[in-house]
């Protein structure tokens, strides 16, 4: 199968809604859902997460930092961790873990580097995008995350079939972009079950304009896109016009910030 038929075999698929995850996926999408359960009581909430010990790791490391109110005192348990950060702010750490989980059907070390260099860029830009909602465009910090984390979601997937198509992803950068952003990515969030103003801010990265003041998610997204100091090696969204003036101390905050946030989201080495 060549590469245009790989390409043509992939989004059939998509169209079809026939993507299927990788068990690992699965099992964090369970724990996801009951996480996302109105019902779900802290207690319960406590016990999955020690189900699974990057996520407890993470969900203390995180709320350790300045952005989740690491002023109040250190915690180091997951009881206290979980109840500073809330639940809006642990989906975001279930989202990083599933993401993430794309990562351990990749077999081929070329593949698994550019999926590694894509959760790098991944966390920066949700770090970022947090931080710009926060202290320029006010828009949710909390659904910033959680949109940065998964706004290459269709990317991982593709990543994590790539091993069955040689050369899929071979400089072909117009045909990716058709691919993962107007078809898989779509297909990949609708499974995900990614709330509607998340996946259409995502949706409409590849050709977004950027506002004049900007305020909005999808500005916040394109911004922190382009402040991102490890790229996607998947290609970028492109702005339409320069940043935005901020001011370099505003920038110096926005980059301490979101620092210490990605290092607390995880290290670049997939699970």
């Amino acid at each position: 199968m060549n590469k245009l038929e790989a390409f043509g075999y992939i989004t059939a698929q998509a169209a079809r809604g026939e993507i299927s995850f990788p068990t690992s996926v699965n099992a964090v999408l369970r724990l996801q859902i009951a996480l996302d359960d109105p019902d779900c009581h802290v207690d319960e909430a406590i016990r999955l997460v020690l189900s699974e010990p990057q996520l407890a790791a993470r969900t203390v490391a995180l709320a350790n930092t300045a952005a989740f109110g690491s002023s109040g005192g250190q915690v180091s348990n997951v009881r206290a961790a979980v109840l500073r950060i809330g639940y809006r702010r642990l989906r975001g750490l279930v989202a990083a873990l599933l993401v993430r989980q794309f990562g351990h059907r990749i077999a081929d070390p070329v593949l698994r580097a550019k999926a590694e260099q894509l959760w790098t860029h991944s966390a920066q830009v949700a770090a970022l995008a947090q931080a710009l909602a926060r202290h320029v465009t006010r828009s949710d910090p909390d659904t910033a995350l959680f949109a940065g984390i998964v706004h290459e979601v269709g990317g991982f997937y593709l990543l994590s079939r790539a091993d069955e198509f040689p050369g899929l992803l071979d400089d072909d950068a117009e045909n990716w972009g058709a691919l993962c952003e107007d078809v898989v990515s779509v297909e990949v969030m609708r499974k995900l079950a990614i709330p509607a103003n998340v996946a259409q801010a995502i949706g409409a990265m590849r050709d977004g304009v950027l506002n004049p003041e900007p305020h909005t998610l999808l500005d916040t997204l394109l911004l922190a896109n382009r402040l991102a100091p490890v790229v996607s090696p998947l290609g970028e969204a492109e702005l339409d016009a320069g940043l935005p003036a901020i001011d370099e101390a505003t920038l110096q905050l926005l980059r301490v910030e979101a620092e210490e946030t990605a290092l607390a989201l995880g290290e670049a080495t997939l699970v």
